[in-house]
């Protein structure tokens, strides 16, 4: 299955949480950059739900395409933040929230690339099967 959201990629992500005590506890919340970018990821995402989700393990590989500036060139690697990990997280909540799998923990092999575009920007998704793997060990 693979798919383009065509948007500005959001640049918040799940690693912004806030915290404030109340009652002597911590309670994490999201900011509000933060949660308008997981609803504009889950309204996109919808579009491209699966009947039913996927079940065992599965291959996610993404491109982040960033509107580029006047200072960078199409297809330019993004080195700035946010940081891939970070955008993948946030993504993947936003898939298991929308019915991709059960649990993100299914991925099991990940790709991702963060590029400067031209017209169209967004998110290129790729979900497979990750299919078999030789393992090498030192011995």
């Amino acid at each position: 299955m693979n798919f383009f959201l065509t948007m500005n990629p959001p640049t918040a992500t799940a690693q912004e949480k806030q915290v404030r005590i109340v009652r002597g506890k911590p309670l994490f919340y999201d900011p509000s950059p933060v949660k308008k970018a997981k609803k504009l990821l889950i309204a996109h995402l919808l579009t491209y739900r699966p009947d039913k989700p996927f079940e065992g393990a599965v291959s996610l590989s993404t491109v982040w395409l960033f509107p580029k500036g006047k200072s960078h060139s199409h297809g330019e690697w993004r080195t700035t933040r946010p940081d891939t990990d970070n955008l993948q997280k946030m993504l993947k909540d936003c898939m298991t929230k929308c019915g991709f799998w059960k649990d993100d923990a299914q991925v099991v092999r990940e790709t991702v690339e963060k590029r400067w575009s031209d017209e169209p920007t967004g998110i290129y998704i790729e979900i497979t099967e990750p299919g078999e793997v030789e393992i090498f060990v030192r011995g």
